[in-house]
């Protein structure tokens, strides 16, 4: 009987596949993980650095709630940092996941489903243990009552369910490494807490969480302070030992960039991240710059740039045209800015895999061919022929040259010009759109823009709004150009859906409101290959050449290192992560300390 039992377990675990099954601590989407199950702390920490003190930041702004989950509000800056996800990301490695909530993972070699296993040790901030039905429930949340791209990034979610008080079951209706990871990063929410809430509306109660800190002090659209807990249940997990070490953190909101810069000069906070290459040049002066009260580094990185950019809303009926749109990214004339505005800091960006080995150079290989060309006749044929740059200049402030390329270019689109103002050809309408900005510091940056596109009798109208009303335009699509860009890609991957697919038309993130055949059949490409690190690499310079060839922004620039100035209270590791500042990694030296003025300690 025995023998017969054996046999007939033999052959059921054969057929559906659990001897197949992996169990790993750790989730990496390309290469094996640079840490074992045993690691005690990243590389890039001190896990001994002393904890305390308060590190005190700034935002830009106002806020009117703590619930960065909900449909509509500013959230707080920092609200997220309230909870856990059930895995967490490693800086000095790319699109690696490591043991936080779920202390390991189980998965098929087809990746059709996962299992989390939670550690038993998890609990939420009120002491109440972290279980499946917290992450069953978060899941559920998420898709019925959070952001549309959340319900429509999931949809191959078939189902979730808590196998026991612990492990917790996603199966998938296609098998996706990339699925499994993006669920490995979710949020856990308590479902004691939020179950009876509305999840879509914002809170203005401090919410209960599972991270390392919890909101302890406020004024709603003045200051938000987070103090960590004593008693936060994974401080000793290898992936935080050697992080949070400040016991508050505070942001104190500015209405512009210059009123919290003279603020940080004065003490009002502790470190400043420069963005405006004027500033960097000019302003960091004083005595207490003078005195080595405020130190001021240039710190090189890594990491993949994001694509900066005046983004047209391909919407408008101005800009549906890509012979307009290319018109007018002749009018930005970089290279004159760059030596009388930037202080010639910064490089243009030409990719949206900017500092990766995906941007496209050169003519595509063959293998790029391959993947193109049965989107040849909805492509621009210069994916074929031509390197992507943007236009250049001289420096000197003359573009005649392309000024008369961008009016070749839209008398073929059908505009001409009468009286100095460029007019439809077959409507009279004149062109004539509007800039939308947030920061106050653009508008320099946006006027000789402006001024250009009136050299071909176009009205360009710069309006500057404030951050909630430019977020509220944004998710309604109430703008025809704007300054903000795609954020930054490591690789290729299906993320590229939110921003580019057709699917998220009506979604925030697809800026440029772009419904093109061509670009689903190549995200849909890259979605299919997340596995294959050689064929992500062809469909993603093709990607890179479609998109740029399309002209759906003007691109702006970059910098290849952070600029950061702070006060001279903090040490940090020897070691700094790659892919990230790692600020998070730092502590106050009391030595240091006590060497600042009273007011600065």
């Amino acid at each position: 009987m025995k023998k017969l039992f054996a046999a007939l377990l033999l052959l059921t675990v054969g057929s559906i596949g659990w001897a197949e099954v992996q169990s790993s601590h750790a989730l990496s989407l390309h290469k094996d993980p640079k840490y074992p199950a045993d690691f005690q702390h990243f590389d890039y920490v001190n896990p001994d650095a002393p904890q305390g003190g308060t590190l005190q930041m700034h935002s830009i702004g106002t806020y009117d709630n703590f619930h960065r989950y909900a449909s509509r509000g500013v959230a707080a800056a920092g609200s997220t940092s309230i909870y856990d996800t059930l895995m967490t990301r490693s800086d000095d490695e790319s699109n690696v996941l490591y043991p936080l909530i779920a202390e390991k993972v189980e998965y098929p070699e087809d990746f059709s489903w996962v299992i989390f296993h939670i550690n038993p040790k998890a609990r939420h901030q009120d002491g109440r243990p972290i279980t499946s039905e917290d992450v069953v429930f978060s899941f559920n949340t998420f898709i019925e009552d959070g952001v549309p791209q959340f319900r429509q990034y999931f949809k191959a979610v078939e189902s979730v369910e808590a196998l026991d008080r612990y492990r917790v079951k996603f199966s998938l209706s296609e098998g996706s490494k990339e699925m499994v990871m993006s669920l490995a990063d979710n949020t856990v929410l308590p479902k004691h807490y939020w179950e009876g809430r509305d999840f879509s509306e914002p809170l203005t109660e401090v919410p209960l969480g599972s991270g390392a800190y919890t909101i302890s002090d406020y004024k709603i659209g003045q200051y938000v302070v987070y103090k960590r807990l004593d008693d936060y249940w994974d401080r000793d997990l290898p992936v935080n030992r050697g992080r949070y070490n400040f016991d508050y953190l505070r942001y104190d909101y500015y209405r512009d960039q210059n009123v919290a810069f003279e603020a940080f000069k004065a003490g009002g906070y502790d470190l400043h991240r420069e963005n405006i290459s004027k500033n960097w040049a000019t302003l960091y002066t004083g005595p207490n710059f003078d005195e080595g009260y405020i130190v001021k580094e240039e710190i090189p990185h890594q990491i993949p740039q994001p694509m900066q950019a005046f983004v047209f809303n391909t919407q408008r009926s101005f800009f549906s045209d890509r012979r307009v749109r290319k018109a007018l990214t002749y009018a930005l004339d970089f290279q004159w800015m760059n030596e009388n505005l930037f202080y010639n800091q910064y490089t243009r960006t030409r990719s949206y895999f900017q500092n990766t080995k995906y941007a496209a150079t050169g003519r595509p290989s063959d293998a790029e061919r391959k993947i193109l060309e049965p989107i040849r006749s909805q492509i621009p044929e210069e994916v074929f022929t031509k390197e992507y740059n943007p236009p250049e200049t001289d420096g000197s402030g003359n573009i005649r040259p392309q000024i008369r390329q961008a009016l070749r270019l839209l008398q073929r689109a059908g505009w001409e010009i009468k009286d100095r103002r460029l007019v439809n050809s077959r409507t009279g309408e004149a062109m004539e759109f509007e800039l939308l900005l947030y920061s106050p510091s653009m508008e320099r940056v946006a006027v000789p823009l402006q001024r250009n596109l009136e050299r071909l009798g176009i009205v360009m109208n710069i309006r500057v709004v404030d951050t909630t009303q430019f977020t509220n335009r944004l998710r309604e699509r109430d703008f025809d150009l704007i300054s903000q860009g795609y954020s930054a890609n490591y690789y290729p991957s299906s993320d590229l859906k939110i921003a580019w697919h057709s699917d998220y038309m009506d979604f925030t993130y697809n800026t440029a409101g772009v419904q093109d055949p061509a670009v689903d059949y190549l995200i849909e490409g890259i979605e299919a290959r997340q596995d294959d690190e050689e064929a992500l690499l062809h469909w993603g310079r093709a990607l890179d050449r479609v998109l740029t060839w399309n002209h759906y922004v003007i691109p702006q620039w970059h910098i290849s290192k952070f600029r950061v100035a702070h006060w001279d209270k903090f040490s940090r590791p020897a070691t700094r992560p790659k892919y990230a500042l790692g600020i998070d990694t730092w502590w106050i030296d009391t030595q240091k300390q006590r060497n600042l003025p009273a007011k600065v300690r």
